[in-house]
């Protein structure tokens, strides 16, 4: 991969706006004020998004008493936006001089979508249709920010510093889920699940923020050639890795996505949790995935990024086997689902941290948004079938069959990667490219 300005090692200098004690403290990134900025801003939002992740199906179960079918459709709605638009929202940040704005007017707009759902309720006006709408722009919008965040990334991050910056940030992901699920599930009991996606609104403004207040030398626009996205399409089909790695992800996801669309009806009307009681499993569920952050670099260093990789492959699905499993007294009941959170949350980290050093250290720079936008298109693209599926099959079949469908569909994941290269790629290749 040509080397490019970012590359170089981080400067230190802005330790000294902090007590010694401190940075001497704290990881070796966030010592740097930039990335600790943008770490921030990643942080915060992240916590907001914990917050809507639980109130947004809840005001659709208990505010305008949305079926499974329906529920299906407000997941899809979230997600579709990766399908129809990750290619070309790819394409066109890879034209973008400037990536850290969009970043920031996709904040923006997601603050004001949000924020409009609690108006309509106080107004008496909120219907399933906004909740769609809403679920539909805002994940349009965080396409775009999406895209545009691995070369800000990679413009804060040397390429020796890959797996600590991405188990950096996927911790903060863990942190926002401790904390995010628990406070959102006892803000939408005190003040209704509407209200409570003010939390998120406001999480959007504090990281437009703090990615307003750094300057980092993105990666020139790419020269705009015709083509583009056949090139990105055919650079992932070309790499071994990268094909192998997507087919998995995709597996995974799609498996997975059907649980979660169902988990939270699933959740309160059959095994009749509290919104609060919810929020405890989640966060639970998030304990793990501050676990799986901590190991995964001593992980990748003792078996590979490749191997860890393939180890969250079959961690995160595995544990939730015991959701639709989750039967009898309630101790036991809630043992399971604290159990299967937790689990599924070591998994996910492993999964995320390894394949985003794969995907960093993989991808030219000029090629970089486009061929993460394919990328995502096709991983998240699966989550809006799945949902739909979810949907369809839990009428005829039921929550609980279709819970034990997604989580097993799931662990089929693996088998895609026994083929190919990527057991075999090791720590020490977080430099190169696939």
């Amino acid at each position: 991969m040509t080397a490019s300005a970012p590359d170089r090692a981080p400067t230190r200098t802005s330790a000294a706006a902090l007590p010694h004690r401190v940075a001497r403290r704290l990881p070796g990134l966030l010592q740097d004020t930039a990335f600790r900025r943008y770490w921030t801003a990643q942080t915060v939002s992240r916590l907001g998004d914990q917050v809507s992740a639980l109130a947004l199906p809840l005001i659709a179960v208990t505010v305008v008493h949305a079926d499974a079918a329906r529920m299906g459709l407000l997941g899809a709605a979230a997600w579709l936006p990766n399908l129809l638009f990750g290619l070309h929202a790819g394409l066109w940040a890879d034209h973008r001089a400037n990536r850290r704005r969009v970043m920031i007017a996709a904040d923006a707009g997601r603050m004001v979508l949000l924020a409009t759902v609690p108006v309509a309720y106080t107004l008496g006006r909120l219907t399933l249709g906004q909740l769609y709408a809403v679920a539909f722009a805002v994940g349009t919008l965080s396409v775009f920010f999406e895209v545009c965040n691995p070369p800000l990334f990679k413009a804060l991050v040397p390429p020796t510093a890959y797996v600590q910056g991405n188990a950096l940030t996927s911790g903060s992901r863990a942190m926002s889920k401790v904390v995010g699920p628990s406070v959102g599930g006892f803000a939408v009991q005190l003040l209704s699940a509407p209200f409570a996606l003010l939390a998120d609104a406001l999480s959007y403004l504090v990281s437009a923020l703090f990615l307003s207040r750094i300057t980092p030398a993105e990666a020139p626009p790419a020269p705009k050639e015709r083509g583009r996205l056949r090139a990105a399409g055919h650079f992932i089909a070309r790499s071994p890795v990268i094909r192998s790695a997507l087919a998995a992800t995709a597996t995974v996801n799609f498996g997975c996505f059907m649980v979660t669309t169902l988990f939270v009806l699933y959740a309160t009307t059959t095994l009749h949790l509290s919104p609060g009681l919810l929020g405890l499993v989640l966060g639970a569920g998030a304990g793990g995935a501050l676990l799986g952050a901590a190991l995964a670099t001593p992980l990748t260093r003792r078996i590979g990024v490749g191997r860890t990789f393939a180890l969250g492959c079959l961690a995160m699905p595995a544990p939730m086997l015991l959701i639709p499993a989750a039967t009898g007294p309630r101790p036991v009941v809630l043992t399971m689902l604290f159990a299967a959170e937790f689990g599924s949350g070591i998994g996910v980290m492993w999964l995320d941290i390894a394949l985003a050093t794969i995907l960093t250290s993989a991808v030219p720079d000029a090629m970089r948004s486009s061929v993460f936008g394919a990328y995502q298109s096709v991983n998240l693209g699966t989550r809006p079938l799945a949902a739909l599926a979810a949907g369809v099959l839990a009428g005829p079949l039921g929550p609980r069959t279709t819970l034990w469908a997604g989580a097993a569909g799931a662990l089929a994941a693996f088998l895609w990667l026994l083929p190919s290269p990527v057991l075999k790629r090791e720590a020490h290749h977080a430099d190169q490219a696939v």
